[in-house]
């Protein structure tokens, strides 16, 4: 009887590897709280009718997902753009991420408790920006196009504070890690936002900032990475259709009324 019994389990689950019923596999995605994992939470269930369980590890800041999908412990992240992921890349010796999908365009803004328009800003206010290279260079050409200042290259995204050439208001800046930001708004007179921590912070980047990106010129799409042994993987590939569905356009859409901006 009992010889009898482990035969048929071990048919039932030859049956089920087979074809009966698709195995599930595994998929596990790095990302940043907002609007990163509540959009692959949406595609989950694209995913689940593929036999592909999507795992979402959440991180609040711009290192680890990286890290962490260069060391094989994720399958692949989505938290940053093209630029980040340059200069990553030649300050991590090692590292094998490729970009494989654009999805969405989160617009970098200010915002400021103190004043109610660019005008109010005062001489010798501090203004405060990300102290990651990409987008830091981002918050200074913002403030150039604004007017704030001048930039020997108004074009360079990789622009830097020995950049500026002209600081009529005599501004402060202040480098702070991007999560930072939304938390010493009431400590600074300006603060250059990635939407993403914008939004966690309950900040309306339509209705709430000073200013902000035009989004649809904006070379900083948001990325689906992942590494050069897994980027043609069939996993990686029903990921990326989901994300770039008009399923989940329609969902950023409605969700995020503007805010982010789909990327496809």
């Amino acid at each position: 009887m009992f010889k009898q019994s482990r035969i048929l389990l071990i048919a039932a689950l030859s049956y089920l590897a087979i074809g009966g019923v698709q195995a599930t596999e595994k998929l596990v995605i790095a990302a940043t709280p907002t609007p990163q994992a509540e959009i692959l939470e949406f595609v989950k269930p694209m995913l689940a009718k593929q036999g592909i369980a999507l795992e979402i590890k959440i991180f609040t800041d711009y290192i680890q997902p990286a890290i962490q999908t260069n060391e094989k412990r994720v399958d692949g992240n989505f938290f940053l753009h093209q630029p980040y992921l340059n200069e990553f890349k030649k300050n991590h010796k090692g590292d094998i991420e490729v970009a494989v999908a654009k999805i969405h365009i989160e617009p970098l803004a200010a915002y400021s408790h103190q004043y109610k328009s660019s005008a109010q800003i005062p001489n010798g206010a501090v203004v405060a920006i990300p102290n990651d290279p990409s987008n830091s260079g981002r918050a200074l050409l913002l403030l150039a196009q604004q007017g704030f200042i001048k930039l020997k290259d108004a074009h360079n995204i990789s622009a830097t504070q020995k950049d500026i050439i002209d600081n009529p208001k005599k501004l402060r800046f202040r480098e702070l890690e991007a999560a930072m930001l939304p938390r010493v708004l009431n400590q600074v007179g300006l603060a250059l936002i990635n939407t993403n921590y914008a939004i966690e912070a309950k900040l309306d980047p339509l209705h709430d900032a000073l200013f902000i990106e035009d989004g649809k010129s904006s070379p900083y799409a948001n990325l689906l990475v992942a590494r050069e042994d897994n980027k043609d993987s069939a996993k990686i590939a029903a990921l990326i259709t989901a994300l770039q569905s008009t399923a989940t356009k329609a969902f950023i859409q409605k969700k995020y009324k503007g805010a982010i901006i789909p990327a496809f």
